[in-house]
C-alpha cells in the first residue's frame, strides 16, 4: 500500500481508456510551461516500483505521468493475449482522454519497446523518447531465445488453471522469490495479473525494432546501464546507434540501478531529459 512506499507518492486514479478499460496513473504537476513526461516501467515492475524514487527529482519541473501497463499492478485487465502494442496504445489512449499534450516519452526496459512503438503507432503524440535499460530486441543469444521461448507455454498453462489456484501458486513463488522484501514491495507485486506477465515474457522475446528504428525524427537520448546483465550494455548502445542524433547517458549501475541506487540514476535521467528539452527549445527557434 501507498502508505508503506519508501517516499511520498504522488496523487494516483483510476482512469477509464473508451474501449480498452480502466488503468491506473500517478500525476504530477509542474510548472504551466513545464513539458509533459510520461514514464513507463519495466516488465514485471509497476509505474510505483519502478520510479518511486523518481518522482521527487522530476517534481517542479515536468508535468509527470506515470501509468501501470496492461496486466501489471493496477493496469488494465484484458482476456486477450498481452501485446507490447495495446501497452503503447493504453498509453497513446491516456494521453488522449487527460488532454495531454505531444509528450516526452521515457521508457525503462520494457518500457523501451512500448515507447518505441507508441512513436511508430502514434507519432503525434510523441515529441521525444528517453530510453533506459533497453534494445532494439531481446532475444539476439541462443539462451536469450531459449529463456524467452518458456514463457508462451507456461502462460497457455496458467489461463487453463483455475484463478484461486493460479493466485496461491503466485504468491508463493514470490514469497520464495523475494524473500526479505518490504511489505510494499510484495504487496505492489501481488497486484499483477501472472498470466501476463508471462505472455509479457513472450512478447518481449519476439519484439524487434530492428527495420524501423532509424526512422525515429524526435530527440532522443538513451540511458545505458553499465553494469546491466540483463539487457547487455552492448545492446543498449547498438539501440542508440541506430537513431540518428542521439545522445548516450551512462550511468554506473545494474539493471534495477533506477529503484535500487537512485542517486546514481536520477543526475543520468536529468541530463538526458535536459538534452531532450534542449533539442525540442532549438527545433522550436529553427520554425
Amino acid at each position: 500500500m501507498d502508505e508503506h512506499a519508501p517516499l511520498p507518492l504522488p496523487p494516483g486514479r483510476h482512469v477509464e481508456l473508451p474501449g480498452r478499460g480502466t488503468t491506473f496513473v500517478r500525476e504530477l504537476d509542474g510548472p504551466r510551461d513545464a513539458p509533459p513526461l510520461l514514464l513507463l516501467h519495466g516488465w514485471t515492475a509497476t509505474a510505483d516500483l519502478n520510479f518511486y524514487a523518481m518522482f521527487p527529482e522530476l517534481a517542479g519541473r515536468y508535468h509527470v505521468l506515470a501509468m501501470d501497463h496492461r496486466g501489471h499492478g493496477r493496469g488494465i485487465r484484458s482476456s486477450a493475449r498481452f501485446r507490447l502494442e495495446d501497452c503503447a496504445d493504453d498509453a497513446a489512449a491516456l494521453l488522449e482522454v487527460l488532454d495531454v499534450p505531444p509528450a516526452i516519452v521515457v521508457g525503462y526496459s520494457m518500457g523501451g519497446p512500448v515507447a518505441q512503438l507508441l512513436w511508430r503507432r502514434h507519432r503525434e503524440r510523441v515529441e521525444g523518447l528517453v530510453l533506459c535499460a533497453t534494445s532494439r530486441n531481446f532475444a539476439g543469444s541462443p539462451t536469450a531465445k531459449a529463456t524467452f521461448s518458456l514463457f508462451p507455454p507456461v502462460a497457455l498453462a496458467g489461463r487453463v488453471v483455475p484463478e484461486s489456484i493460479r493466485a496461491a501458486a503466485f504468491e508463493r513463488l514470490l514469497a520464495r522469490r523475494n524473500a526479505g522484501a518490504t511489505e510494499w514491495f510484495q504487496s505492489e507485486m501481488l497486484l499483477h495479473d501472472p498470466v501476463a506477465l508471462a505472455e509479457a515474457g513472450g512478447a518481449i522475446g519476439r519484439f524487434t525494432s530492428h527495420e524501423w528504428i532509424g526512422e525515429v525524427d524526435v530527440p532522443t537520448a538513451v540511458v545505458v546501464t553499465e553494469y546491466d546483465q540483463v539487457v547487455p550494455p552492448s545492446r543498449q548502445l547498438k539501440l542508440a546507434a541506430a537513431i540518428p542524433g542521439t545522445t548516450v547517458h551512462r550511468v554506473p549501475g545494474q539493471h534495477t540501478v533506477v529503484a535500487t541506487e537512485p542517486h546514481l540514476f536520477a543526475p543520468v535521467l536529468r541530463d538526458a531529459l535536459a538534452s531532450v528539452v534542449a533539442r525540442l527549445r532549438t527545433r522550436g527557434e529553427r520554425r
